[in-house]
């Protein structure tokens, strides 16, 4: 067991430096979004091929399905990178682990699955914590535009709960690693399509600017993600989900650390509030599930 937990938190840690990086490019939303997929198309098609000839290839309703999961992945990435400028490397990938409790939500909306009580021990945590995080009380430490930073976070953690939510019913069969290529070559596109119109697409940004793209690319949208997918199922719900907080957690180190990142004492307690949260959504209901079986 140990192998599986290490690699889930060399992948956690791997997605952590994206926002980072990003933060360091200084490039649009646009751009950022178009060359991190773009860059990890090359790495991801090997494995996918891979993938294919041991285990079949993907159904037309799954490559779909990742279609439309790869234009709401696009609107999560051009919404997270515009509140990194805005809130913070390290805050805002800390507010987008919200979809935690906004996926259930629209599984309840559009299929009618149940509502465990540990959504509603999640929710106030993450209320609390995301208008702490916004600044609603106190100073807003580094965070240039808090407010705007925040509701482009909580934006963005809406797509990616209809990311993940269509990937779900998208039928993969367990495949992992195809799905995700239509989906990055699909969120290129739209990124590129939407980002022209929404603050530019600059096609040459520069070769500092390219480099810190192309680790996000091989770090965080290759390497990172595919770990995450693939050794997540090998454990534990509970210790899975324990485990990914080192996503939020160090993009907060990484943040302070790289980019002299300071939030105030309030929005710190505001980022433990949703991770709080983020945990007894993940954890609790599950444990008991387990228990009742």
């Amino acid at each position: 067991m140990r192998t599986p937990r290490v690699a889930i938190v060399t992948g956690a840690l791997a997605v952590a430096t994206s926002s980072v990086f990003i933060d360091l490019s200084g490039t649009s939303p646009g751009t950022s979004t178009f060359y991190r997929c773009l860059l990890a198309i090359p790495v991801v098609a090997i494995l996918a091929v891979r993938e294919r000839r041991s285990g079949g290839p993907l159904s037309h309703r799954g490559v779909a399905m990742a279609l439309l999961a790869g234009a709401l992945f696009a609107g999560d990435a051009l919404l997270w990178t515009a509140a990194i400028y805005e809130l913070g490397a390290g805050l805002s990938t800390v507010v987008v682990n919200a979809q935690v409790v906004i996926l259930p939500l629209l599984a309840w909306i559009l299929d009618r699955e149940a509502i465990g009580r540990r959504y509603l021990y999640a929710l106030p945590l993450m209320i609390i914590g995301i208008a702490l995080t916004a600044g609603a009380i106190g100073r807003a430490g580094t965070s240039s535009d808090p407010v705007l930073g925040t509701a482009h976070a909580v934006a963005a953690a809406l797509c990616y709960s209809g990311f993940l939510y269509l990937l779900r019913r998208g039928g993969a069969g367990g495949l992992v690693i195809q799905p995700y290529l239509w989906v990055i070559a699909s969120a290129g596109i739209v990124g590129l399509l939407l980002g022209a119109a929404w603050r530019g697409v600059d096609l040459t940004p520069g070769w500092e600017p390219f480099g810190w793209l192309v680790l996000t690319a091989l770090l965080g949208q290759s390497v990172g993600w595919l770990l995450v997918a693939i050794v997540s199922p090998r454990l534990p719900s509970t210790v899975s989900a324990a485990l990914l907080l080192f996503t939020p957690v160090g993009a907060l180190l990484f943040s302070a650390l790289v980019t002299g990142e300071r939030p105030s004492p309030i929005q710190l307690a505001g980022a433990a509030s949703v991770l709080a949260g983020a945990y007894v959504a993940s954890t609790v209901g599950r444990t008991a599930e387990a228990q009742q079986d």
